[in-house]
């Protein structure tokens, strides 16, 4: 639709409050929702609550989109917390709809909240049905859900804000971030030079690539003709000093696992990476935000569970055809057969096949919309 012509506020919408707390990919999958909302109604407020550590995900966004923190364990623990929350939210900014993308008790109690004022409340369909029906183990319906960021768009279309696509990464399509954001970390990208981001691991073991494979393909890359350096990305603790190792042992190789450098100057790197591998995790949400090219590994979890990352094209996802996959949404759980095959009999020289595969420019086919 031309721009001339933006969808219809149905319902003459002046702000809209919008909450998803939860783990970094979900409110990753958030931004490109938001930031194509808020422009399609410009003279709408947006505002956005989540929680603090993830304000800083939210680049270049729009002039009216507002993200505010708030820790919902300490600040505002409990119902009353929430309350005071919602509270504090409306006197501060002039909403007459709440969009909730969690659905969890806390966000209930907000919309309660909103609803006993008279404002719209429309609430996320998170699909558990069909989350069961793709994830038994017997009688599976091997068939691919809608996405998390479709179920966003859901919310909106309810409060007559139906969402058009305006949204082309964190840092506008082809235009890359300025060298001197991610100065902190490095210097800026040599032409000529290949840079490889790998994130290896995740929250739950069903999701995690064996460590000792892993370490392989970084080997491999490494090892590979052609000038590179290769970021690991990670957290602290035992995945700090697994990282570190590795960038000690094999050349071109840095680690930025425990290291703090904020999400801002992350993303920024990750603009200039020429691919990211990656677990069904944060990182892959992060990295294809970021407008990278991103390379996944799936193990217990699938695709069809609705968590693909941003425009990542289905060529880019390594995985395995075994009946028992996907035995769990977020990867939680102990696998069926005990041994986590599904993740062990992938080879490292496929992942590092499709990695240098991938570092060749893009083809049409990861930029579609999922």
């Amino acid at each position: 639709m031309a721009e001339n012509n933006p969808p219809s506020n149905t319902y003459g919408l002046i702000g809209v409050l919008v909450a998803r707390f939860s783990a970094i990919g979900d409110v990753a999958m958030t931004v490109p929702v938001l930031y194509s909302v808020a422009r399609c109604y410009p003279d709408v407020r947006f505002i956005f609550v989540t929680r603090p550590s993830m304000t800083s995900i939210f680049l270049n966004r729009p002039d009216n989109l507002t993200v505010v923190g708030a820790d919902v364990k300490t600040d505002y623990e409990g119902p009353q917390g929430m309350w005071r929350l919602i509270g504090e939210l409306k006197k501060e900014y002039d909403f007459d709809a709440f969009a909730d993308l969690h659905d969890v008790i806390r966000t209930r109690l907000m919309g309660l909240y909103c609803r006993m004022r008279g404002v719209r409340v429309s609430r996320i369909n998170k699909g558990r049905a069909g989350r069961k029906a793709l994830t038994r183990s017997h009688n599976k319906v091997m068939l691919p859900l809608l996405s998390g960021r479709a179920r966003y768009r859901e919310v909106f279309y309810r409060l007559g804000l139906p969402v058009e696509n305006h949204f082309n990464g964190l840092f506008d399509g082809h235009a890359k971030a300025p060298a001197a954001d991610f100065a902190c970390i490095c210097e800026p990208h040599p032409d000529g030079e290949r840079w490889i981001g790998i994130a290896p691991f995740a929250a739950h073991k069903g999701k995690i690539y064996p460590p000792e494979k892993m370490e392989q393909v970084v080997k491999s890359l490494s090892g590979s003709t052609g000038r590179k350096r290769i970021f690991l990305f990670g957290g602290g603790g035992d995945e700090a000093r697994t990282l570190e190792s590795w960038a000690e042992r094999y050349p071109s190789v840095v680690s930025l696992a425990g290291k703090r450098f904020g999400f801002a100057a992350e993303l920024a790197l990750m603009n200039h990476l020429d691919v990211m591998l990656s677990m069904d995790s944060s990182n892959m949400h992060l990295a294809s935000i970021a407008g990278t090219r991103t390379v996944t590994v799936w193990g217990a979890t699938h695709p069809y569970c609705g968590f693909k990352g941003w425009r990542c094209d289905n060529s880019d996802s390594i995985q395995l055809p075994m009946t028992c996959r996907p035995c769990s949404v977020f990867g939680n759980k102990p696998c069926l057969r005990g041994d986590y095959q599904c993740l062990d009999a992938i080879r490292p020289d496929t992942i590092v096949a499709t990695i240098l595969r991938s570092c060749m420019p893009a083809t049409g086919t990861c930029l579609q919309e999922n």
